[in-house]
């Protein structure tokens, strides 16, 4: 669908991305466009794939989650199976994310705890799979924002 996308559905995108629960009155207002037009344009990128869900962005710290880390997970070699390591991802609600890398660490997690004792119980759990790498995370200079029409590739 990436082919079909227009200045108008990227402008969509960029404000939904922004405030996902802006109406749709304002949301057409932005964008300029008429509030059904601006309707249909959203109902097609849902259904199209290209919007996959809302959510809320939580204030880490102020839900006692003040310890953010990125841990990265060094799994054993070929044939490793992969399934109970995505069972334990599944279970844990202090693994965020997790990404699927190529290089030398086979996964990217980001993890967030209430302490160092509790996130060291979580590295615990997930060095069983392999060697881990953690790295304490500051601040976040550039919090997660989705795509943009300027940053496709041609």
């Amino acid at each position: 669908m990436t082919e079909s996308l227009d200045a108008t559905d990227w402008a969509i995108l960029a404000e939904l991305q922004q405030d996902g629960r802006i109406p749709f009155t304002e949301l057409a207002r932005r964008v300029n466009l008429s509030p059904s037009a601006t309707t249909e344009r959203v109902r097609r990128l849902e259904a199209t794939g290209v919007i996959t869900g809302y959510r809320a962005e939580i204030h880490l710290e102020r839900t006692g989650h003040a310890v953010l880390a990125v841990v990265r997970l060094k799994y054993p070699g070929p044939g490793t199976r992969h399934e109970p390591l995505r069972r334990l991802l599944a279970e844990r609600p202090e693994i965020l994310e997790c990404l699927r890398t190529t290089g030398d660490d086979c996964y990217v997690l980001k993890v967030a705890t209430t302490s160092m004792s509790h996130l060291e119980q979580v590295v615990d759990e997930l060095a069983q799979f392999g060697s881990t790498t953690t790295n304490l995370v500051l601040s976040r200079p550039l919090p997660f924002r989705g795509p943009q029409a300027a940053a496709r590739a041609e």
